[in-house]
């Protein structure tokens, strides 16, 4: 008899610092996830952002319930997606509530501007994208927010990268062809 996918589960289970040390093995982008509207000006650093879809445009932010920039998206109904580039891992550090200086999730920090549905965008980022939320599911101790993209720009930045709980950018192998790799690792972050 086949066991049902919960005992399966259960069989199967990992501890959380056994998932989050294997999951360092992966390298991602850095992004910090804003809004703004009737619930507050907020933002957070989050590592969990990819596409869902080019036609229409969506993407997928996951971020922890705990922190009250969820709470905000929910109800301001939309959220701009800003990916750090290579030289910003200070602005990450702010609102990952880390900071080297100053105050955690402090916007006077940085420089932004006001997108087309007023989220704030970092002036200098690798890529912005506006975005009205589409659906949101909760999982685990996260909740996912598919949001349908409005806007876009494209900057000149090169990404910033995060894995193994350090950062880095993107460097030209020696193995021929432009393939990339990682480098020069600096500060740490907290968990997205």
């Amino acid at each position: 008899m086949n066991a049902s996918p919960t005992e399966a589960l259960n069989e199967a289970s990992v501890t959380p610092v056994e998932f989050t040390q294997a999951m360092g093995a992966a390298a991602t982008g850095v992004t910090i996830v804003t809004t703004d509207g009737v619930a507050g000006r907020m933002g957070l650093t989050v590592s969990a952002l990819t596409a869902v879809s080019a036609e229409p445009p969506l993407l997928l932010a996951c971020l922890n319930r705990k922190n009250p920039s969820v709470g905000a998206i929910t109800q301001n109904g939309r959220f701009a997606a800003n990916i750090l580039g290579d030289m910003q891992h200070d602005v990450a550090q702010v609102f990952a509530g880390r900071p080297v200086a100053g105050g955690p999730y402090d916007f006077s920090r940085h420089e932004w501007t006001e997108g087309r549905s007023g989220v704030p965008l970092l002036k200098g980022a690798a890529a912005t994208f506006e975005c009205e939320i589409e659906s949101i599911h909760d999982a685990g101790t996260h909740r996912i927010f598919i949001g349908r993209v409005t806007a876009v720009v494209r900057g000149s930045a090169m990404p910033l990268l995060y894995s193994n709980r350090r950062f880095g950018r993107l460097v030209t192998l020696e193995t021929g062809g432009g393939n990339v790799g990682i480098s020069d690792p600096s500060e740490s972050i907290a968990d997205p």
